[in-house]
This record gives structure tokens, C-alpha cells and sequence, in this order.
């Protein structure tokens, strides 16, 4: 791997790279060291495997975020229900559906508690120094997807949009931004693209009218970042959305007028293997307009994809920008 002591490394350290990794454990390794201060990497992201109990949480990420490099992005998938990597010592967050569905019975209660269980999850984790959550979904279900399923608040779009922004609203209370996933919506597809691509066969107005309809509302709202899905909308382009031109530049940029943070879905996922190799799906999300790239779960393949990207690839100072966007309140000098 390329030596992070070099002049030329040291000379872009105030720019954050692209890729967002994890670590194997409890505690960082020396080889965890080296690969977490190389320039093209700016993010790391937990998982329970790396949680014991708050102790240990901590100095993990105590240790990250001193690190001699710029203060590294911390992520986590901590949405509630069946996707929340901490639990003993949290506080149980119910997944999003149980919000959708005590709006049908009471609204003013649903959106107060959507509002205080972001407040809680964003108090618990930037008491760690973690920034990122990866919620509120976004999705609609549609009643095909198990992978999305009860992750998302509603079947109706409306409903969706309330809740998120309520839950929004107590994240960015308690100081951390909101990524809204998985754009353009990941809820009418059977497949679970953790394993392969999922397609979504309908027409591209079709989709436009019940899909995007949460993410365009939240867009107008501000929201600071958004995570693409590994879906083919083959009436709309055959690439997956997460390696589209056309979904990230021509829709998402331009058209719907996005300015934060665009995530890609993990790399290693089956959905993104369609494009080939690893270094081929990073260098197509790049291309495409991504400014983060997570690859999880795949030591030996972040460590041949850095070596590939050093050759050429440069951390972009306009992505940094928007990522360092995302610090948390408690981020402060260290950004």
C-alpha cells in the first residue's frame, strides 16, 4: 500500500478521500493505522463486531478520531429495528414502521415521537464522536422488498415525508445530519441487493411519481446527504442508480437540485458487481458523480482498490467540502 509519510500525501491532508472503510475488531491494529491515515480514505463505518460496551466504544473511537490525519467521517447503521449495531447500553430504537403506524391512529404523536427518537439516537452516538447514523429511509414499501420492508415508516408517501422530517429535525437537534436512502427508492423490488441487483421494470413517470416523491420533498427541505440504491430502473438507465450518470448528475444534481453529500451503497454488494471488479465499480462511482464510497466487509479488496485509485485518483476538494459538511456538533476544531 502507498506509504502515508510521503510529502505528496502529507500535502493533500486537509482534503477528505473518498472511501469509507472498516475495521476488523474492538481495538485498531497497526495495519488499521496505516490504511485509515491514507489520503483516499475519509470515512469509517462500525459495525457490532466493533461494539463490546461503551467503554471500549469509545476509546475505538477516541483513537479514530486521533488519528495524524484530518478528523475521519464516523458512520454507522443505527436506523432501529432490525438494522442497529449497538444495542446493550442504547437505548432500543423500534424500526420505522411502528412511527408509520401509530400516524394512522394518532399523527401528533407519531411525528413527536419520530422527532425524539432521532434526538435519541443523535445524543447517544456524537457522545462517541460519530456523525452518521445512515436514516431516515427514504423508501417506500411497497410490500415486495424483505430487505426494506419495515425500515421504511409507510406505504404512502405522505406519511413518509412527515415522519422523516420529523425525525430529521431531532438529528439535527442533537447535531448529526441525515442521510436519506436509498435513492430513488429501493421499496418495489424483490431482490435484496446485498446478494444481487434488484430491477425495477417500470416506467420511468411511474417511478417519478411514488419514489422520488420523499427524497424530492427532503431535497427541498435541505437534507445534508443521501445514499444511492443498487437498483436497476431499466426504463431509466440500464446501470444500477448508484453508478448512473443519469440518476446521480441529470436527476439528483441537476434536476432535483441536490447540493449535499452523495453516498454510494456499499461496493461490496452483489448490486454493484454487474460493473466488474472492485476498482472498476469505485472508478465508475466516482465518475458518475459519488463524493463517498463504503466498502465493508473486504480487507483485501480496500487494500488492492487504494493501491489502484493511488495511481491516479485525488481526493476531490468540492466532495471533501460537502462531506466535511457532515461533521458532527462535537467535531468543532478537529474538522
Amino acid at each position: 500500500m502507498t506509504s502515508t509519510n510521503s510529502p505528496q500525501v502529507r500535502s493533500r491532508s486537509k482534503l477528505l478521500g473518498p472511501l469509507m472503510i472498516d475495521v476488523g475488531g474492538l481495538e485498531l491494529t497497526a495495519e488499521d493505522r496505516e490504511l485509515l491515515c491514507h489520503p483516499l480514505v475519509g470515512g469509517v463505518i462500525l459495525f457490532t463486531r466493533n461494539y463490546r460496551d461503551p467503554e471500549q466504544l469509545k476509546k475505538l473511537c477516541d483513537d479514530l478520531l486521533a488519528l495524524p490525519r484530518p478528523r475521519l467521517l464516523l458512520a454507522v447503521d443505527h436506523e432501529g429495528g432490525r438494522v442497529q449495531r449497538f444495542r446493550v447500553g442504547f437505548t432500543r430504537i423500534p424500526a420505522m414502521r411502528t412511527l408509520g403506524q401509530l400516524h394512522d391512529e394518532d399523527a401528533g404523536k407519531a411525528l413527536a415521537e419520530a422527532r425524539q427518537q432521532g434526538a435519541t439516537i443523535a445524543a447517544e452516538l456524537s457522545a462517541y464522536g460519530i456523525d452518521l447514523c445512515f436514516a431516515p429511509v427514504l423508501d417506500i414499501d411497497n410490500g415486495v422488498s424483505q430487505i426494506i420492508g419495515d425500515r421504511a415508516f409507510s406505504d404512502r408517501s405522505d406519511v413518509i415525508v412527515a415522519l422523516a422530517r420529523a425525525f430529521r429535525a431531532g438529528l439535527n437537534a442533537g447535531g448529526l445530519a441525515a442521510t436519506g436512502k436509498h435513492f430513488p427508492g429501493h421499496g418495489a423490488v424483490t431482490a435484496d441487493s446485498h446478494l444481487e441487483l434488484p430491477v425495477d421494470r417500470r416506467k420511468e413517470d411511474d417511478i417519478r411519481a411514488t419514489e422520488l416523491a420523499p427524497f424530492r420533498a427532503l431535497i427541498d427541505d435541505g437534507i445534508e446527504s443521501l445514499m444511492m440504491a443498487h437498483v436497476r430502473y431499466s426504463n431509466v438507465d440500464p446501470q444500477p442508480a448508484s453508478l448512473s450518470k443519469r440518476w446521480v448528475q441529470d436527476i439528483l444534481r441537476e434536476e432535483l437540485g441536490f447540493k449535499g453529500a452523495i453516498f454510494c451503497d456499499d461496493l461490496s454488494m452483489g448490486g454493484a458487481a454487474v460493473v466488474g471488479d472492485m476498482e472498476a465499480r469505485a472508478r465508475l462511482a466516482l465518475e458518475v458523480g459519488n463524493d463517498m464510497l463504503p466498502v465493508c466487509n473486504d480487507r483485501p479488496a480496500a487494500l488492492r482498490l487504494i493501491d489502484a485509485l493511488a495511481r491516479d485518483v485525488r481526493p476531490d476538494r468540492a466532495a471533501s467540502s460537502r462531506l466535511k459538511a457532515l461533521y458532527g456538533r462535537h467535531a468543532g476544531a478537529s474538522a
